[in-house]
């Protein structure tokens, strides 16, 4: 089969995502992109520009047998300026913009909300990359539906969930180090440098942690952006003496040499669709520690022991016990890695191809 995938914005997760599918895909695909760059500039531009592009494509003999896209772009605004009418279409949604985390809710853009709305009645199938995911989007998109003054088309939230489905992203498995280690143990915070994922309540239990007089390392890595909240600034003058690696890795080459030496992954996100780093850092060895909310309680499914309650304070004691307690042998770490192998882009690829051929013929 012939797969158009479109990716306005293509970096990140995103980029990862439709890279690895092709690569372990036993599909043909033929991919389109725009940077990643000003994400609702892509939202609101990109069907014109991507419409534009296929309907010269067409032009010149191109044919597909599925459209595949992603939650950036408007699929209905597409559908609407491109002659491609006649082939089963996909949206993927990597996030939406009606769940994620806004720090002033009086900025969020509800023409982004409807543009996801929209996007997922035009096409033929909605793809959620978790459970969580799909259920959050639509549970509270009736309740956003129910504060227009009328005329709620409430309604057609089912019609999405009729042709909703969860298809995990897949992650590249990794392996722990060859040899076992006997010093203080490693935390490892692997997330983005953002609101989203709290990282107040993360360095306020290694603070509490120092207080006791605990030994520990820290390894802080993940993606930072040129505006980032100010308390990485403040724990890496407080934690300095526990710092081995700090900030964003420039190769990816690094980055698993920083979770190959990490001993516990820890999360403290309010926002979380699905976590891939988390993933990745778990198949190096790393053992996680999660609150119980989001995705987590779903996708480490079986390994109730991760998971504390909400609050700093009880993060701070999940810690302490795994300092005081914990041997993280080579054998341990091997468990922790075999885990995530259900995850595997070779599994997750084959799953989504076999549901495109089944949803095309």
């Amino acid at each position: 089969m012939k797969i158009l995938a479109i990716e306005p914005y293509y970096g990140g997760s995103h980029k990862a995502f439709i890279d690895n599918w092709q690569r372990n895909s036993c599909h043909e695909f033929e991919i389109l992109t725009l940077p990643a760059n000003n994400w609702k500039w892509r939202m609101r531009h990109s069907a014109i520009y991507f419409a534009d592009l296929v309907n010269k494509l067409i032009e010149k003999g191109g044919k597909w047998d599925c459209l595949f896209c992603c939650d950036m772009l408007n699929l209905s605004e597409f559908k609407g300026l491109c002659e491609i009418s006649d082939i089963p279409t996909i949206v993927y949604f990597h996030e939406n913009q009606l769940t994620y985390p806004c720090q002033i809710e009086s900025k969020r853009d509800y023409q982004c909300v409807l543009t996801n709305m929209t996007s997922a009645l035009s096409a033929d199938a909605v793809w959620f990359n978790s459970e969580f995911h799909k259920n959050d989007f639509l549970l509270n998109l009736k309740k956003f539906l129910k504060r227009m003054p009328d005329y709620q088309p409430i309604s057609q939230v089912d019609v999405i969930a009729c042709k909703s489905k969860v298809y995990y992203p897949g992650i590249d498995c990794l392996e722990p180090a060859n040899t076992d280690y006997d010093g203080p143990v490693r935390i490892l915070w692997s997330g983005r440098w953002e609101h989203d994922k709290n990282p107040e309540d993360f360095f306020t239990a290694l603070k509490l942690l120092k207080q006791k007089g605990l030994s520990f390392r820290l390894n802080v890595v993940g993606e930072r952006f040129r505006e980032y909240p100010a308390v990485f600034d403040e724990a890496k003058i407080l934690l300095a003496d526990e710092i081995d690696y700090w900030g964003y890795q420039k190769s990816r080459k690094d980055y698993i040499r920083v979770l190959q030496n990490s001993d516990i992954v820890v999360s403290t996100a309010i926002h979380e669709f699905y976590g891939i780093a988390i993933l990745e850092a778990v198949s190096a060895g790393a053992w996680p520690i999660l609150p119980e909310r989001l995705s987590y309680p779903e996708i480490f499914a079986g390994m109730e022991e991760c998971f504390f309650g909400q609050k700093a304070d009880e993060l701070a004691r999940k810690l302490e016990n795994m300092v005081k307690n914990e041997v993280f042998t080579k054998s341990k770490k091997l468990e922790l890695s075999n885990f995530t192998k259900k995850y595997s882009w070779q599994k997750m690829a084959g799953q989504m191809d076999n549901e495109i051929e089944n949803s095309c013929y």
